[in-house]
């Protein structure tokens, strides 16, 4: 038997106020030769139920961040609210970062760019991966099925549709804050609806929210990845950054975004917009986050 031993971060994503935040792993390493896939899932199991996912990290020798990210069921193509989580931290503790603009972030849905913006906001924001958009959507009655809801709540001035920024995601409207709030999946009929409509995620929206200063509430429901809901998501909150400018739904600089299934402790998440250097429109998601245990994880293997 053999132990590994591995610098880890538990870090709340997205809290702000009253709210807890979205927790996520940070394990820092060398280099990704270290560990093995095998061994990052099992880390990823180990901490089910503590954090939602888990994101690995090293420093590339060109001076960028390699992240991957895993829940405890699988690797995960991105994870907004862990990278937020972990370059919020990354900028606060690493004294050479902390005056530094911005990093660029190595991924499997792409290089994306990270602005520090920890001095002026305690936050930082993130370049969101590029719009991929999916004609094919369920229908009314088997998204009402799938999220165990009156068919009636799903508001059909606006449209459903299926958009990946990261994630696969299904984007529901919802016809009132109330509605919203009591939807109530069961986590293995919302598991078999994804599975069978190839969707990793599904978000349910409205525009009505606990403070009228903000924009809309949303809530994400993630039962492929082995928990329900997602308290705080950067994924998810891109894609539906993709849906408002699709659907001229964005009239403002900033979005700001009330998440969880809390009327008044939610997660706030921000979204603004930019232009890539080939001067297509691209979502940018930013909040802050709390680092709450610093330590070792120790693998047996």
């Amino acid at each position: 038997m053999k132990v590994k031993k591995f610098k880890f971060k538990k870090i709340d994503a997205f809290a702000a106020g009253l709210s807890e935040g979205n927790p996520a792993g940070s394990i820092w390493l060398k280099s990704f030769n270290d560990i093995t896939c095998d061994e990052m899932q099992k880390i990823a199991e180990q901490l089910k139920g503590f954090v939602s996912e888990v994101g690995f990290i090293c420093r590339t020798e060109d001076g960028r961040y390699a992240i991957k990210f895993y829940s405890a069921n699988c690797e995960v193509s991105f994870c907004g609210h862990a990278t937020i989580a972990i370059m919020n931290e990354l900028f606060k503790s690493d004294k050479k970062l902390i005056n530094t603009h911005k990093v660029e972030i190595i991924t499997n849905s792409g290089v994306l760019e990270v602005e520090n913006r920890i001095n002026a906001e305690n936050s930082v924001f993130i370049t969101a991966p590029s719009p991929k958009y999916i004609l094919q959507t369920p229908g009314k009655r088997e998204i009402a099925d799938g999220l165990n809801i009156n068919p009636e709540i799903i508001d059909t001035e606006l449209p459903v549709q299926v958009i990946n920024a990261g994630l696969t995601t299904l984007i529901v409207p919802i016809t009132s804050l109330d509605a919203a709030l009591e939807t109530t999946p069961d986590i293995d009929d919302l598991n078999e609806f994804c599975v069978q409509n190839s969707l990793d995620i599904v978000l349910v929206f409205t525009g009505n929210t606990a403070r009228s200063d903000n924009d809309f509430r949303v809530r994400v429901f993630a039962a492929t990845f082995g928990y329900l809901e997602d308290p705080a998501t950067g994924s998810g909150n891109s894609a539906f950054g993709y849906y408002l400018l699709k659907n001229m739904l964005w009239n403002k600089d900033t979005i700001v975004i009330e998440q969880n299934s809390s009327l008044e402790r939610f997660n706030v998440v921000k979204l603004q917009k930019t232009q890539d250097s080939e001067g297509t429109e691209r979502v940018v998601f930013g909040g802050g986050a709390i680092k709450r245990i610093e330590g070792e994880f120790i693998l047996t293997i």
